[in-house]
């Protein structure tokens, strides 16, 4: 019983979701290296906590809401900069002389 007690009042993957969620939207702008992997971790302990019905259920869920929210813009601006990086090699290659 106490087993039983002890493993639904468990909050702790709720909280390390919620404090990886806020530490990817935190580095979002600027270091992705932290803050995607942050996201994806926030994402899958939030998600974990919710399907094993375990306490801090609003925690989860803003885990998981801060994770998805670092995450858009992430992946937005790493698109953007490839797509500005491939375009200037293009022109780059244009202007090099022809030996």
């Amino acid at each position: 019983m106490e087993e039983n007690n002890n493993n639904k009042n468990s909050v702790g993957l709720a909280v390390a979701s919620m404090v990886l969620g806020i530490i990817a939207v935190v580095f979002s702008c600027c270091f992705y290296y932290i803050s995607i992997p942050c996201a994806i971790i926030g994402l899958i302990l939030g998600a974990a906590s919710l399907a094993l019905k375990k306490g801090g259920k609003g925690m989860a869920i803003a885990g998981v809401v801060t994770s998805i929210v670092s995450l858009v813009p992430a992946v937005i601006a790493i698109v953007l900069g490839g797509s500005i990086i491939s375009e200037f090699l293009n022109e780059a290659v244009y202007l090099l002389p022809i030996m």
